[in-house]
């Protein structure tokens, strides 16, 4: 059996030289035993499979039908018999199946997708940045947290002390007291009686 590389088209079977044309319907129906479900006008279904097959081939808008490579910062343009080349609006975030290089390079079987797409697919290559955040709100966001938990804890470790030192006063409160023989606060003595000698 051998798939094409554009998808799963028509699948060949050479078995006992005879050769047999599958569709690929027919395969995931009978072969594989899958459920077909339609998309029906629902078209971000079908972008977002397409996203995360080619999301390490993504590229973000630069100027009108230039694109930058998001992995490699490469130039890339738009083939003039794609779609997207004649469109007044240009998407700012694409995956592309393959380049050609004639005098650019040019990328062919484009699809428009949501850079969050890209993320949620591919995130080992990319992520999303917090919009409005620069590094310094973000910092200083970060230092007064860290401060804030600081606080926080120099206050529980000052409650802890404080309900330590009352444990250990009630404890000595309430311990009796260790008498030592011949000490100052020690009972009265008595003497052991003298022995007659004159018997």
């Amino acid at each position: 059996m051998s798939l094409t590389v554009d998808g799963v088209k028509y699948v060949v079977d050479c078995g006992y030289n005879i050769p047999k044309v599958y569709n690929s319907l027919d395969i995931l129906k009978g072969l594989l035993k899958l459920e077909l479900k339609s998309a029906g006008a629902n078209w971000d279904t079908i972008r977002q499979c397409i996203c995360s097959a080619y999301s390490h081939q993504a590229a973000r808008v630069k100027s009108l039908g230039e694109y930058n490579n998001l992995r490699t910062g490469m130039p890339c343009h738009l083939h003039p018999t794609s779609v997207l080349y004649g469109m007044e609006y240009t998407p700012h975030y694409i995956v592309y199946h393959e380049l050609v290089f004639t005098s650019k390079e040019y990328m062919q079987c484009v699809t428009a997708v949501d850079p969050k797409w890209l993320a949620e697919m591919g995130p080992m290559f990319f992520s999303l940045r917090e919009a409005g955040a620069s590094r310094k709100k973000h910092a200083d966001l970060h230092q007064a947290k860290m401060e804030a938990e600081f606080q926080l804890a120099q206050e529980e470790a000052a409650a802890r002390a404080a309900t330590e030192r009352l444990r250990a006063q009630s404890r000595s409160a309430s311990r009796s007291q260790i008498v030592t023989p011949g000490g100052v606060n020690s009972m009265p003595r008595f003497k052991t009686p003298r022995r007659c000698t004159n018997l």
